[in-house]
């Protein structure tokens, strides 16, 4: 959650809110939390690779799990291409391609040999760009630039253009999903993910909105708008030049930190699908040595780094996130079924969390809905062919 989207997600938010980007990370945190307390409650229970396509499937029937496993695989796909391609826009601008297809082989390569190697590496990372963060609060609070006046909420927020930028925002908070999907390489899941998912949302939360005060107050929301590199230019603002090529360095870290954990997250909702063979079922194979779905891993990196090689950074991020916001609404969904002897949430909260994923998914820009859409009926309509085709009854 810490990752790339912390240095990138303020300013599409900022372009869409104007002035109400605060309360557009407010509603994007509110969604979030839902999303994250039924997720947890969900991985409690069933503690298996796939996350909310399990869950969809146990709860609410075969084809909602296969509908949630769809948007994630395909969505989360596109968001890897994205966070790989801002690697290589902070490292090589004019090599941006090439470094995020080398970026995604490495990776690839780390999660081949395992979780453990993995997790040592997310903290490293999460360390590095946690330093970086503080430097570019203390630099902006710090300067004689900031102005309190920037983060007033004025006539140009609207309630659209406020749920468009929870939308981006939301984008940003999704990784707790990666607990659920790791779920049985977890050591006491029913204990351990309960406490995980909404503590790293907590500390998430906490960064986001210190971050973003910080730079409008530097920046301003019209500024932080127009920005190609906000916390960069934040710390131009204030008069610390010297700081931005470590800011820049951040970012790069940030996403390669980002791109790890979603490939390892898509390769085991992938492993789920195949074993249920809505997938071909040669990707459930798991290494003898290493205990990972290999083959997965690697169909998941050579498609990334296809899309990475080839993509467009701001048409995947879009798609991307109206995949990860019907994913989260079936695990909302999904949670509401929960009994109490099952150690169900309050109900209100997967109601507001379905409510809420659905309503930012279709504030998202048009195409972004559009492109969506078409993507999940194309899988929906696959999915009604492997019931013709085994000659099953429909659910």
């Amino acid at each position: 959650m810490i990752g790339a989207g912390i240095f990138a997600a303020f300013a599409p938010a900022a372009r869409a809110a104007g002035s109400g980007l605060l309360v557009g990370l407010a509603v994007a945190a509110v969604v979030a939390y839902c999303n994250a307390t039924s997720s947890a409650r969900l991985a409690a229970r069933y503690p298996a690779s796939g996350g909310t396509y399990v869950y969809g499937r146990e709860r609410l029937g075969e084809f909602w799990g296969y509908l949630a496993g769809w948007a994630f695989v395909v969505g989360k796909t596109a968001s890897c291409a994205a966070i790989a391609l801002t690697v290589g826009l902070y490292v090589w601008p004019d090599q941006a391609h090439a470094v995020a297809v080398a970026a995604v082989v490495a990776l690839t390569a780390v999660n081949y040999v395992g979780i453990e190697r993995s997790a040592l590496l997310t903290r490293v990372i999460v360390a590095a760009v946690l330093v970086v963060l503080a430097v570019v609060v203390v630099a902006t609070l710090g300067s004689g630039t900031a102005d309190v006046a920037r983060l007033n909420v004025g006539a140009d927020a609207t309630v659209g253009g406020v749920l468009q930028a929870a939308g981006l925002l939301f984008f940003a908070f999704a990784g707790y999903a990666r607990i659920a999907t790791l779920g049985e390489e977890v050591r006491n899941p029913a204990r351990v993910i309960p406490r995980a998912v909404p503590l790293a949302l907590g500390i998430t939360l906490a960064v986001y909105a210190v971050v973003a005060v910080a730079v409008l107050l530097a920046l301003g929301p019209q500024r932080l708008a127009g920005s190609a590199a906000p916390l960069s230019d934040a710390v131009e603002a204030a008069g610390v030049q010297q700081l931005v090529p470590v800011v820049r360095a951040g970012a790069a870290v940030a996403a390669l930190g980002s791109l790890l954990a979603l490939i390892l997250g898509v390769s085991r909702t992938t492993l789920a699908m195949a074993r249920d063979r809505h997938l071909p079922h040669a990707l459930a194979a798991v290494h003898p040595r290493f205990a990972v779905p290999h083959r997965a891993e690697l169909l998941v990196g050579a498609v990334v780094a296809v899309l990475a090689a080839t993509a467009d950074l701001r048409s995947a991020i879009g798609f991307s996130s109206f995949g990860v916001l019907v994913y989260y609404a079936i695990a909302n969904a999904s949670a509401w079924t929960l009994s109490r002897s099952e150690n169900r949430p309050p109900r209100i909260i997967p109601l507001l969390g379905l409510a809420g994923c659905l309503a930012l998914a279709f504030a998202l820009p048009i195409a972004s809905v559009i492109s969506g859409a078409g993507v999940l009926a194309v899988g929906a309509a696959a999915y009604g062919v492997r019931r013709v085709v085994d000659g099953r009854r429909w659910p």
